[in-house]
Order: C-alpha cells, then sequence, then structure tokens
C-alpha cells in the first residue's frame, strides 16, 4: 500500500476513534456507493452523521478540509441518501469533516460539525 494510503487509513482510524470517545455509535467504515466512499456513517442520538476524513502530513498545500469540493460533497449526497433509502432510516442528516494534520510524529486533529450545507 503506498505511503498516502496508508496515512488515510490511519487518519481514518484515529477519527473514528475520536468519535467513539465523544458518544458516536459508528454504524458503517468505507461505506461505498457507486462512484463514492464515506470514510464513516455514525450516530448520535437521533442523527445520523457523514463524516468525511481528511488526513495531510503537512498544510504545505493547505487545510485538509479544503479538499472536500463540490464534486466530493456531491458523490457524498449521493451515498448517504442511498444508505437512508437502504436502511429505512428516519434520521436527521448532519455532515462533519475531521481534518488531522501528522507532522513529525505529532497529531493535530480537528472536527467540524456542519462543515457544508446539502441543499
Amino acid at each position: 500500500m503506498a505511503v498516502h494510503n496508508e496515512l488515510g487509513k490511519k487518519g481514518e482510524q484515529l477519527a473514528c476513534d475520536f468519535l467513539i470517545k465523544k458518544g458516536y455509535k459508528i454504524l458503517e467504515k468505507n461505506y461505498r456507493y457507486l462512484k463514492a466512499e464515506v470514510d464513516c456513517i455514525a450516530q448520535k442520538g437521533n442523527i445520523l452523521v457523514v463524516v468525511e476524513v481528511k488526513t495531510r502530513s503537512s498544510r504545505y498545500f493547505g487545510d485538509p478540509q479544503d479538499a472536500v469540493n463540490p464534486k466530493k460533497i456531491m458523490h457524498l449526497l449521493s451515498a448517504v441518501d442511498h444508505y437512508i433509502l437502504e436502511k429505512d432510516l428516519d434520521v436527521e442528516v448532519r455532515f462533519d469533516i475531521i481534518a488531522i494534520v501528522h507532522q513529525k510524529n505529532k497529531t493535530k486533529m480537528e472536527h467540524l460539525e456542519d462543515a457544508f450545507l446539502y441543499f
């Protein structure tokens, strides 16, 4: 596996562990639908939380969360819509980003709740 893929997987695991500590229940990891992959689908109360995890080894090319572009958002919407229909859920949906920078053996994590609007 390429180094950047390993970093991404490590970031996703750190994000899931973080969410569990905050009282979230992890429902799915790496949920796929067509061209989309949702890093983490979690639930807290009656809120379905769709989490996109972005991990970088530096901020040289900007903040990790800046990589969540309109095309990525459209793919996430499509996948989550399918997930909700597939599971026949009646829940409120929130889209979060967990941005992680792992540099020089230090990890900095930022949880952005309600990171973008989807309508």
